[in-house]
């Protein structure tokens, strides 16, 4: 809910609720945003916020538009100076990563911080949303929340339902490190309708051992790959052809890496996602 105040300027400022259940006091709009996540440039976008954004960090490249606004930073640090002279009227930060200390610095200095996060799919309108209420665009977040809405809709009307094969997502190489439970993208894995098979681990992005997947013997081992690697992973599991996903060959090079966003792309990846996993050959008994 949305709450009205009067500065002592007699400036409007508003207090709004940000995905971590905070809240926050900022100006009215139109505000200087400063984006520190590129899950959180992408998701402003959306939200209808895009000419408000005053500065973000790398890899913020999602939409196409997103690569053209200053860099001052990475998701690890940022140019505070920098970040300071462009006097953003609020921070939009991932608590996930980022840098605690200088957070606190930010904090100590009176800038509003704005938490955006989402730990599942479903949870990317109501962040939309919430960002639109911040930047003062809530037509465009309305409508750009309720498109995923309907997009979610339609993945699970397809998908959901029937056998879940358990899947390996595998997301690097030696050591292996797949995706925990609590990952977005474990949450796609359930919207194709399949299962992660280390959905068990609270980590985001833990380490296993070849013999703990031997043990858990997925269905289905995905390479969640950077450009030009995931063939190589998916050949060293041929080394094991008792493996269930071996021996019914299905393992799945899998290139889209919009599957690791944290902002609506991700949509897009899971339908992708969902369409390979439905194609992959019948499990052999």
């Amino acid at each position: 809910m949305l709450a009205l105040a009067l500065t002592a300027g007699a400036a409007v400022a508003r207090t709004v609720t940000d995905d971590s259940g905070r809240a926050v006091t900022v100006a009215a709009p139109p505000l200087r945003i400063a984006s520190l996540a590129p899950g959180a440039t992408e998701t402003l976008f959306a939200a209808g916020a895009a000419t408000q954004i005053v500065a973000t960090v790398e890899y913020s490249d999602e939409p196409e538009a997103a690569r053209h606004i200053t860099r001052i930073g990475d998701a690890a640090a940022v140019d505070l100076e920098r970040l300071v002279a462009l006097h953003p009227d609020v921070v939009v930060t991932w608590p996930g990563g980022g840098n605690p200390a200088q957070r606190e610095k930010l904090l100590r200095l009176g800038i509003p911080l704005y938490d955006q996060q989402v730990g599942r799919l479903s949870d990317i309108p109501a962040s939309v949303r919430r960002l639109g209420v911040l930047a003062g665009t809530g037509g465009s977040a309305e409508r750009a929340a309720s498109a995923i809405e309907a997009r979610l809709a339609a993945i699970a009307a397809t998908y959901r339902g029937g056998v879940q094969p358990s899947v390996l997502l595998q997301v690097w190489n030696r050591p292996v490190y797949t995706v925990g439970g609590k990952q977005l993208m474990s949450d796609a894995l359930a919207a194709c309708g399949a299962r992660n098979v280390f959905a068990d681990l609270s980590e985001a992005s833990p380490v296993v051992d070849i013999e703990a997947v031997i043990a858990r013997d997925p269905d289905i081992i995905v390479a969640a790959a950077p450009p030009g690697e995931g063939a190589a992973w998916l050949e060293d599991w041929r080394r094991f052809p008792a493996l269930k996903a071996v021996r019914s060959g299905r393992l799945l090079l899998f290139k889209d890496q919009a599957l690791s966003r944290l902002g609506p792309s991700v949509i897009g990846a899971t339908e992708e996602l969902c369409r390979a996993l439905a194609q992959l050959p019948a499990a052999r008994p």
